[in-house]
């Protein structure tokens, strides 16, 4: 599957929807495997710098496929050449996958690391298909 257009405002959608719901305005962007910018929204009453670090944290994710939280746990644990790698590496990224495979992925950056990281979490899931569905086929 390639994350064309629909998904990724698919994404961009449920991230702003969780954003609101938890009255943490972000900055969203969704990016394809290679860390190509599909889809962006920065919401009222965000920082500026916000945008930038949005974009980042998908391209990061997106490309080393797995989630910035990750990275970021690594550093913590001691493993600090990701620091000299010159690549974002706060939490808040977060690989969207479709049958395993990643896709793209999506970056929030807004009130704090931990809200980003769970709104990154649920948007990534947007394109899953539910249990429901998978057992009506």
């Amino acid at each position: 599957m390639i994350l064309d257009q629909t998904g990724a405002q698919t994404v961009l959608q449920a991230a702003r929807e969780n954003a609101e719901q938890r009255n943490a305005p972000s900055a969203i962007a969704v990016v394809d495997p290679a860390g190509d910018l599909l889809a962006f929204q920065r919401m009222d009453d965000v920082r500026p710098a916000s945008a930038d670090l949005a974009i980042e944290k998908a391209r990061t994710a997106a490309r080393l496929q797995r989630s910035t939280a990750e990275i970021e746990d690594s550093i913590n644990q001691g493993r600090t050449a990701f620091v000299t790698a010159g690549i974002p590496v706060l939490r808040g990224g977060m690989p969207i996958r479709v049958n395993g495979a990643v896709v793209g992925a999506v970056g929030i950056a807004g009130l704090s690391k931990e809200t980003d990281a769970e709104i990154a979490n649920t948007a990534a899931a947007a394109l899953s298909p539910s249990p429901m569905r998978a057992q009506r086929r």
